[in-house]
């Protein structure tokens, strides 16, 4: 069963660019969301009011953080 991966990302984000080739090496499929578009971020900020930092990373609806969240406490 594969999970859904969520990502808010920002052009010129690195942290952003590591998350998704974090993804790639698992061969993970994942869905980006570009906060550039101010639509988009404001739907990121009402899924994770505190956010102030990107990447926002949700697997399963469940919000997980940022890079070093996703680096430091996801296993799989």
């Amino acid at each position: 069963m594969s999970k859904k991966v969520e990502i808010y990302s920002k052009s010129n984000c690195s942290y952003c660019v590591m998350a998704m080739n974090f993804f790639d090496s698992k061969g993970i499929k994942y869905d980006v969301y570009s906060t550039d578009n101010p639509d988009v971020f404001n739907e990121m900020l009402k899924r994770n009011p505190s956010a102030r930092t990107l990447p926002q990373i949700f697997i399963d609806d469940e919000l997980i953080g940022g890079y070093t969240d996703l680096i430091g406490n996801y296993t799989e």
